[in-house]
Protein backbone atom coordinates (compact mmCIF):
# COMPACT_ATOMS: atom_id res chain seq x y z
CA UNK A 1 0.00 0.00 0.00
CA UNK A 2 3.07 2.44 -0.17
CA UNK A 3 2.34 3.29 -3.59
CA UNK A 4 -1.09 3.95 -3.46
CA UNK A 5 -2.48 7.13 -4.93
CA UNK A 6 -5.92 8.19 -6.48
CA UNK A 7 -6.30 10.41 -9.42
CA UNK A 8 -8.53 12.06 -11.31
CA UNK A 9 -7.68 13.29 -14.98
CA UNK A 10 -10.38 15.20 -16.77
CA UNK A 11 -10.12 17.55 -19.50
CA UNK A 12 -7.73 20.24 -17.47
CA UNK A 13 -7.91 19.22 -13.92
CA UNK A 14 -5.43 17.10 -12.67
CA UNK A 15 -6.37 15.71 -9.23
CA UNK A 16 -3.57 13.32 -7.16
CA UNK A 17 -3.73 12.57 -3.77
CA UNK A 18 -0.76 10.08 -2.42
CA UNK A 19 -0.93 8.00 0.62
CA UNK A 20 2.87 9.33 1.51
CA UNK A 21 1.53 12.92 1.76
CA UNK A 22 -1.14 12.17 3.91
CA UNK A 23 1.02 10.13 6.47
CA UNK A 24 0.30 6.50 5.57
CA UNK A 25 -3.73 7.75 6.69
CA UNK A 26 -6.08 6.39 4.08
CA UNK A 27 -8.76 8.89 5.90
CA UNK A 28 -7.22 12.06 5.39
CA UNK A 29 -6.06 10.48 1.72
CA UNK A 30 -9.58 10.63 0.64
CA UNK A 31 -10.31 13.79 2.95
CA UNK A 32 -7.81 15.48 1.23
CA UNK A 33 -9.10 14.18 -2.41
CA UNK A 34 -12.45 15.52 -1.77
CA UNK A 35 -11.22 19.18 -1.15
CA UNK A 36 -8.94 19.16 -3.91
CA UNK A 37 -11.98 17.98 -6.34
CA UNK A 38 -14.53 20.57 -4.78
CA UNK A 39 -11.76 23.38 -5.18
CA UNK A 40 -11.07 22.39 -8.69
CA UNK A 41 -15.38 22.34 -9.06
CA UNK A 42 -14.58 18.79 -11.23
CA UNK A 43 -18.16 17.67 -9.38
CA UNK A 44 -20.01 20.74 -10.19
CA UNK A 45 -18.85 20.77 -13.84
CA UNK A 46 -20.04 17.19 -14.25
CA UNK A 47 -23.32 18.40 -12.20
CA UNK A 48 -24.01 20.93 -15.19
CA UNK A 49 -22.91 19.16 -17.98
CA UNK A 50 -25.82 16.21 -17.10
CA UNK A 51 -28.55 18.66 -19.05
CA UNK A 52 -28.32 20.58 -21.93
CA UNK A 53 -28.46 24.51 -21.24
CA UNK A 54 -29.53 27.00 -23.90
CA UNK A 55 -26.49 28.92 -24.49
CA UNK A 56 -28.61 32.38 -23.06
CA UNK A 57 -29.66 30.87 -19.99
CA UNK A 58 -25.64 30.32 -19.53
CA UNK A 59 -24.59 33.34 -20.28
CA UNK A 60 -27.63 35.33 -18.06
CA UNK A 61 -26.20 32.96 -14.88
CA UNK A 62 -22.18 33.47 -15.61
CA UNK A 63 -23.25 36.99 -15.69
CA UNK A 64 -25.04 36.59 -12.39
CA UNK A 65 -22.03 34.48 -11.03
CA UNK A 66 -19.92 37.19 -12.29
CA UNK A 67 -21.75 40.12 -10.38
CA UNK A 68 -21.75 38.26 -7.16
CA UNK A 69 -17.80 37.88 -7.52
CA UNK A 70 -17.21 41.07 -7.52
CA UNK A 71 -19.86 42.51 -4.79
CA UNK A 72 -17.87 39.96 -2.91
CA UNK A 73 -14.46 41.25 -3.68
CA UNK A 74 -15.77 44.84 -3.15
CA UNK A 75 -16.37 44.09 0.31
CA UNK A 76 -13.35 41.73 1.22
CA UNK A 77 -11.31 45.38 -0.23
CA UNK A 78 -13.40 47.44 1.90
CA UNK A 79 -13.19 45.62 5.16
CA UNK A 80 -9.17 44.99 4.14
CA UNK A 81 -9.52 48.68 4.54
CA UNK A 82 -11.13 49.24 7.38
CA UNK A 83 -9.02 47.07 9.18
CA UNK A 84 -5.40 48.60 7.81
CA UNK A 85 -7.25 52.27 9.39
CA UNK A 86 -8.20 50.75 12.43
CA UNK A 87 -4.77 49.50 13.03
CA UNK A 88 -2.98 52.98 12.14
CA UNK A 89 -4.95 54.71 14.80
Amino acid sequence: MAGTEVRIMSKGAHVKVTLKECRGSVDRMIRRFTKKVKKDRILDEAKERRHYKKPSVAKKEKRIRAERQRLRDEKKRKRAQERRRNRKI
